[in-house]
């Protein structure tokens, strides 16, 4: 009875999530088998690649602020588009290079309460783990894809939602146990709480993460930049946690594999849409 009791949740989560969930607000293109095998090799190659040196902090902000230049108009541009019936959606992004962040990272936030203030950081060793321009231009795209999608808002409102489902049976739980004369810890609804919040607040962060590289790399390409070369920094993993505990850019998100053939596909649609203007 205890194990039916212990399903019943997860089951009723998940149909709540996927009832209450936003989801992503464009569609992802279709990743065919010729896609993931032109993906899987252009990885491979990346991977073989001769390590480079780290460049100098200076040549590393310089490139950061070139790519940026070029980048901010057209990212506010389509945010301005997109978002025209929002009225709180501020598109006007502060960019940040974080000095504290020990890990090759690029993070996007607001700076105030209400979604306010949106910014995007780099930290010291993206930037100077980068090999190019378009790797630069396609993370910055990227992160500009959240603020598009209106991820965090997305995971705030699913989080919400899982909370008050896993406390309401916690809760539901005790009150049958208490009626029943059963012993139940009370501490059972904070805990139920917390795991609610936090399975709501993941249930959709591989799938934003897929939007944003999709929307980064029609960003960088109208900036006149190569996303598929730029997402081939993807290649260069590293662990998802820093000694400190902070998530690195690759903490919560797909396999690599699967994110460059997003690219790669994004581009082909690109280009059908071009030749048949």
């Amino acid at each position: 009875m205890q194990i039916s009791v212990f399903r019943r949740p997860a089951l009723l989560l998940a149909s709540f999530l996927a009832l209450t969930a936003c989801g992503t607000s464009y569609q992802l293109p279709v990743i065919d088998n010729a896609v993931a095998s032109e993906a899987s090799a252009m990885f491979d190659t990346a991977q073989a690649a001769e390590t480079r040196s780290p460049a100098s902090l200076q040549s590393g902000v310089n490139r950061f602020r070139r790519v940026a230049r070029r980048i901010e108009p057209v990212a506010r541009t389509l945010c301005e588009r997109e978002l025209q019936n929002n009225s709180d959606v501020d598109c006007n992004v502060t960019l940040h290079i974080d000095t504290e962040m020990p890990v090759r990272n690029a993070y996007f936030s607001y700076g105030a309460p209400g979604y306010r203030n949106p910014e995007v950081h780099f930290t010291i060793p993206m930037l100077r783990d980068a090999a190019n321009d378009d790797e630069i231009a396609f993370i910055l795209g990227h992160e500009y894809g959240h603020l598009l999608g209106q991820h965090i808002q997305k995971g705030d409102q699913q989080a919400l939602a899982g909370a008050i489902l896993l406390g309401a049976i916690a809760a539901y739980g005790n009150a049958q146990a208490a009626s029943a004369g059963q012993y139940y810890d009370p501490n059972d609804v904070t805990r139920a709480v917390h795991l609610g919040g936090a399975l709501g607040q993941r249930a959709f962060s591989q799938t934003y993460e897929l939007e944003s590289d999709m929307l980064g790399a029609r960003i960088a390409a109208a900036a006149g930049y190569d996303p598929v070369r730029g997402a081939q920094y993807f290649a260069r993993g590293e662990s998802a946690r820093s000694a400190n505990g902070k998530l690195s850019f690759w903490g919560t998100h797909p396999p690599d594999e699967k994110r460059l053939a997003v690219v790669i596909a994004t581009m082909e649609q690109i280009r059908q849409q071009q030749n048949q203007q």
